[in-house]
């Protein structure tokens, strides 16, 4: 009835504009010409992981969400400085596709970034010490939230420009090809970065040259902070390579049997050479799009809904216990998480800052 009225009462100030309706996922959306579409959503359920692949995929997504707990924490606290972008929500995506690849492919992303990292192996205390400004941090204390990277690890970064990392994530792709080393890119960029040019610019270059990269859009529908059916024409992003020839698909980004095997499919596509394939994460953030986002444009209740019925970390525990597995083996796990993560918040509050002289290090290659 509220909203009745106040449409009303938009009308009789001359202004007969509402707020375009909130797009549910699964269902069929309307593109501006008014044009039903069905979205490119896998229906079938995805096959079932075995025991020891859910309790791992159960501690990887905990490390994550309890180390991203943590770094709100300390950015609350003021011991970390800059931007800092939390990827609690969204874990299921990297650790399903971490289960998809070998040693020697090749990772990068945008600037959240920490689940990244930590999926590739790198160390929690490594990551943290960074986000404080520390000496033993992956970028000497000197990058920051946005900018790591581990070659022993296959971690390209990290970037802080919106879909910078897309034509790196190409390049990365193009060595490979002209190598003939068998390894592949995945390359993780966010739902308001498909609409940036040099992601277009590299999908003609990947298919054009039929390189080895998968591209992985971390669709958490509110880019920083406009829902994206008020951003972007069509809103079926894994179709956005199609005047390209790349094929894509939708993936229930929240589940994650549903990203290791879509995964898998489009990685072993690209190590045969048959190209690049666009994988459209559905998936959500539950906080702002950095710790300075207050997230006002969204209701409280929706995320909660989300929290209540997708979580993907949930979801894992849930098939867990019906498998037969103990309440007391989960806590172990969620212990023994909680302890590395404390023990790198420690760390990264005792390790000493890079000394001054550091300031002009790392700026020109030594000739």
């Amino acid at each position: 009835m509220a909203k009745r009225s106040a449409h009303k009462a938009n009308k009789r100030n001359g202004s007969s504009k509402e707020a375009p309706p909130q797009l549910k996922r699964g269902q069929p959306t309307k593109d501006k010409n008014n044009n039903s579409k069905k979205d490119n959503l896998r229906r079938n359920a995805p096959p079932p992981l075995s025991l020891e692949e859910e309790r791992a995929a159960y501690r990887d997504m905990l490390l994550i969400r309890r180390f991203e707990e943590k770094a709100g924490q300390l950015y609350g606290m003021g011991l970390i400085g800059g931007f800092c972008h939390l990827y609690i929500g969204q874990e299921a995506v990297v650790v399903g596709m971490q289960m998809t690849i070998e040693e020697g492919d090749q990772v990068i992303t945008s600037y959240r970034d920490h689940g990244h990292m930590l999926a590739c192996g790198m160390d929690p205390k490594g990551v943290m010490a960074e986000l404080t400004g520390r000496r033993s941090g992956y970028s000497k204390g000197k990058g920051g939230s946005m900018h790591m990277f581990s070659l022993e690890k296959g971690f390209y970064g990290g970037h802080g420009i919106v879909g910078a990392q897309v034509p790196l994530g190409t390049g990365l792709a193009f060595a490979n090809r002209y190598r003939g080393d068998g390894r592949v890119s995945l390359t993780y960029f966010g739902d308001g970065a498909a609409n940036q040019g040099q992601v277009y610019e590299s999908f003609n270059m990947a298919k054009l040259w039929n390189l080895p990269v998968v591209y992985i859009i971390e669709n958490n529908k509110y880019a920083m902070g406009t829902e994206i059916s008020r951003a972007s024409s069509t809103t079926d992003l894994s179709q956005r390579g199609l005047s390209f020839g790349i094929p894509g698909e939708q993936v229930d980004g929240m589940d994650v049997r549903a990203v290791k095997a879509a995964g898998e499919m489009a990685v072993a596509r690209a190590r045969a050479g048959e190209g690049p394939y666009i994988l459209e994460m559905l998936t959500y953030r539950y906080r702002g799009h950095s710790m300075s986002d207050p997230a006002k444009y969204r209701s409280r209740e929706e995320v909660q809904k989300v929290r209540e019925e997708q979580d993907p970390i949930e979801r894992v525990r849930r098939r867990l216990i019906a498998a037969g597995e103990s309440e007391e083996v989960l806590k172990a796990i969620d212990k023994e998480v909680r302890a590395i993560v404390n023990e790198a918040a420690a760390f990264a509050q005792s390790d000493p800052e890079p000394d001054p002289s550091e300031l002009t290090t790392d700026v020109y290659a030594e000739a």
